[in-house]
């Protein structure tokens, strides 16, 4: 009998089987059957399993779930967690987390509501009124009003505080036009604004009672008190005061969405490589580095899209060689850019274009990639020969074979007679006559230098001109002297007392940078390069703050290797106009053009984006072929993080510390839930 009829004839009875005969089961089994019976048994269970696994994953989704950390490591100090003195790295990107805005950015560089919930332009933008959210709490429960907006703006308007921003809202009003509404107004329409108005904004309940000389001194600006998506937890202090960490918490009374990641731990480290010691041991895990690092399996690596750009600005007003419009083309089309920045990257043999991802060629000031511009009509391809056939052109030779050009060139007399002078006549020219007659002892015996125009300076003249009566009065058809000095007198006067001379100028300049590795290589690439052209080139770095402060405030520099940066909304007229050619402008070139001015002037006061565009691309070519600058590339920000940490999404980013621009999308922990 089989054991499929046992099992029949097992369970054909009236009633459930006992415990007991339950336990006879297995007895009239043989083991081929036991061993069948089993088999079935296992399957029907992985079975079984498999079913209600498929089930729960077909029916459920993995979500972010709160939780986690994040730990940043930055090179340098926090010092002030607070939006109107904020201007490290360690300062921004804890401001940036720590408070909101009136507006922000979004992930394609537009400015966009933050605290605010609309906005109205009037007056062909010369008018801004912002209105903001309902229910807005500060960190420490206080409710968000219009008084905390003004009490920001006139503090940061106020020169008694020295907020390196201040430029940004000088000459625009702002007043309380309700107790969550406030209205900008402005001296001229600004399309731009709105990004202005990207500024954090500060408690005025926190800060309203400390005067100018102590509010740099204020604990508020390490305890800050924000309205951001996170809100300091701890600060972290060594015994000689170093701040060590910050710990952030999430904000529970955040306006916008909260954040996944619990706490974000920033540590701070003196230099690079205490920095990427940290990451390979796993004590950070997240961090930017000045280039591309190869930390393994375990990060992600991000190149993020940054508005700056480094270019050579050269200063015509401190340079004849450089103020040469010929000069400025040679020496743009002997540059090779591309072989500056795979020397950058530690890729000198490099050939293949995506090797050059985090630095990118630039042409122009408008960074087509970054504003979506189309590309200049003209750009300086890297052609040597051109460039020396420019300078032969203008005359610059290497005669002397010393591997440097230089040209004989008519050096002008500080002084020249250029008036009708007669018997009555004084003053400055009429002294440098007497001076210049004093120097022949027969014609002016006296020599007296009295600065008036008398009877012994008029016989002397007289003498002068027939002693040179060939050149003086025969062209006149005169034979004796007149004593007054037309042009022909003038000339010879000239000519013998204050000739023109020549000097030997050679073609080169100085070239100074920022103290700092990256910036010092590419100097010496570009002398190296430039140097193939026969230019003599004279490298000076300093720190950032000498050169700040002793050359380019004041424009002592002859050409600078440099970076800028722009905004989101690209207004090129502080760097560019004739207007900003003096400190606080940022018209490193001292550029000057009517043309550009007026294309400069227009852009900043459209509100139309397809006008704005195409102003800034006529612009553009009107800057190229200007040549004030050799502009050199545009790096990308490395941003570098452990895949623990998920969903770090941007592409284009204002400044570093908008890498956390939608740090409430990261996560760190998931959880399966039902769909």
């Amino acid at each position: 009998m089989s054991i499929f009829s046992r099992l029949l004839s097992l369970f054909r009875i009236e009633k459930w089987p006992s415990k007991t005969q339950w336990g006879q089961f297995f007895k009239i089994l043989s083991k081929k059957e036991k061993l069948a019976f089993f088999s079935f048994a296992l399957l029907a269970v992985l079975s079984l399993t498999y079913l209600s696994v498929d089930f729960y994953l077909d029916h459920t989704e993995i979500k972010p779930y709160k939780g986690g950390v994040l730990s940043e490591g930055i090179i340098g100090q926090p010092r002030f967690i607070n939006p109107i003195y904020a201007n490290s790295d360690a300062d921004r990107d804890l401001t940036q987390l720590v408070f909101s805005g009136l507006m922000k950015y979004n992930e394609n560089l537009e400015v966009v509501p933050d605290l605010v919930k609309s906005y109205e332009i009037e007056e062909d933008g010369k008018v801004y009124k912002l209105y903001l959210r309902e229910n807005l709490l500060w960190h420490d429960k206080t409710p968000i009003t219009a008084d905390d907006i003004i009490f920001t703006i006139k503090t940061i308007q106020n020169p008694d505080y020295k907020s390196p921003i201040r430029a940004n809202w000088i000459g625009v009003e702002v007043e309380k036009i309700g107790d969550l509404a406030v209205k900008f107004s402005l001296k001229q329409p600004y399309a731009a604004f709105v990004e202005n108005c990207t500024v954090k904004i500060l408690p005025e309940h926190i800060w309203e009672n400390i005067s100018s000389e102590n509010f740099p001194l204020e604990i508020y600006n390490l305890k800050a008190v924000g309205s951001g998506p996170y809100k300091i937890k701890e600060i972290k202090q060594n015994k000689s005061g170093y701040i060590e960490s910050v710990i952030l918490s999430r904000n529970s009374l955040y306006f916008g969405k909260e954040p996944y990641i619990s706490e974000i731990r920033f540590t701070f480290f003196d230099n690079e490589e205490k920095l990427l010691k940290a990451a390979k041991s796993g004590k950070i895990n997240g961090l930017s580095l000045s280039s591309r690092q190869d930390l393994g399996q375990k990060w992600q690596t991000y190149s993020l899209l940054l508005p700056r750009y480094f270019a050579v600005f050269f200063n015509q007003e401190k340079s004849k060689v450089l103020a040469d419009t010929n000069i400025r083309k040679a020496l743009n089309y002997g540059t090779d850019k591309k072989a500056i920045i795979k020397q950058i990257l530690g890729q000198p043999d490099a050939t293949s274009e995506e090797n050059l991802v985090s630095l990118k060629i630039t042409d122009s000031p408008i960074l087509p990639g970054v504003y979506g511009f189309d590309s200049p009509s003209f750009v300086y391809g890297f052609d040597i020969e051109k460039a020396k056939s420019i300078l032969e052109e203008s005359g610059y030779k290497d005669e002397n074979q010393d591997g440097f050009r230089e040209k004989n060139t008519s050096k002008e007399p500080a002084f020249q007679f250029k008036s009708d002078l007669k018997s009555g006549s004084q003053g400055t020219e009429v002294q440098e006559l007497q001076k210049c007659l004093a120097k022949f002892p027969d014609i002016y015996p006296e020599g007296e230098t009295s600065g008036y125009f008398g009877a012994k300076t008029e016989a002397a003249v007289i003498k002068f001109q027939e002693k040179y009566s060939s050149e003086i009065l025969e062209p006149a058809g005169l034979t004796k002297g007149t004593g007054k000095t037309g042009a022909d007198t003038r000339k010879k006067l000239n000519e013998v007392c204050f000739p023109a001379t020549t000097e030997n100028q050679i073609l080169g300049f100085t070239l100074m940078t920022v103290d700092q590795p990256q910036l010092e290589e590419v100097a010496k690439l570009l002398r190296d390069q430039w140097g193939k052209l026969g230019i003599a080139i004279e490298i000076k770095k300093l720190s950032p703050s000498q050169l700040e402060q002793d050359y380019i405030k004041p424009r002592n520099y002859e050409a600078l290797l440099f970076g800028e940066v722009l905004g989101g909304i690209p207004d090129l007229l502080p760097f560019w106009h004739s207007s900003q050619t003096k400190d606080p402008g940022l018209n490193l070139a001292g550029y000057n053009n009517k043309n550009a001015d007026k294309l400069l002037e227009d852009v900043r006061k459209s509100l139309d984006p397809q006008e704005r565009s195409e102003k800034l691309s006529a612009f553009q070519d009107i800057l190229i072929e200007d040549s004030p600058a050799v502009f050199l590339y545009c790096p990308d920000y490395i941003y570098f993080v452990s895949k623990e940490i998920h969903n770090v999404d941007g592409k284009k980013i204002i400044d570093p510390s908008q890498r956390f621009l939608n740090i409430e999308n990261w996560y760190a922990k998931t959880k399966r839930v039902w769909k």
